[in-house]
């Protein structure tokens, strides 16, 4: 009896193993996935941006700074704001680029 027992207790000890073992590979190929490196942005045309912030600038009391930050978010986030002022929930890319001293970089 003492050998069924036995037995019994080394196939229970076989399945766990197997079980663990099988965990720690699903885990490891799902931290792959994860870390897998993503593609870089794309950048938006100049002349895209260029139109798109001649627009979004047209107002402004210092036009060539304006168009400077606008073109540098543009590139970044692929998109400008409809209008000369605002709108900025349109792009959450431009909206939420802070300069150095946590203020809005882009017009």
């Amino acid at each position: 009896m003492d050998s069924h027992f036995q037995e019994w207790k080394n196939k229970e000890k076989m399945k766990l193993v197997n079980l663990l073992f099988v965990s720690l590979l699903l885990s490891s190929s799902c931290l792959q996935i994860t870390m897998a490196v993503a593609e870089p942005p794309t950048l938006a045309a100049p002349s895209f941006c260029d139109s798109k912030c001649e627009e979004r600038c047209a107002n402004a009391g210092m036009q060539d700074r304006c168009k400077r930050y606008c073109g540098i978010c543009c590139q970044q986030c692929n998109c400008v704001p409809s209008g000369t002022y605002g709108n900025k929930s349109e792009c959450p890319c431009y909206r939420d680029k802070l300069n150095s001293k946590g203020k809005p970089k882009c017009p």
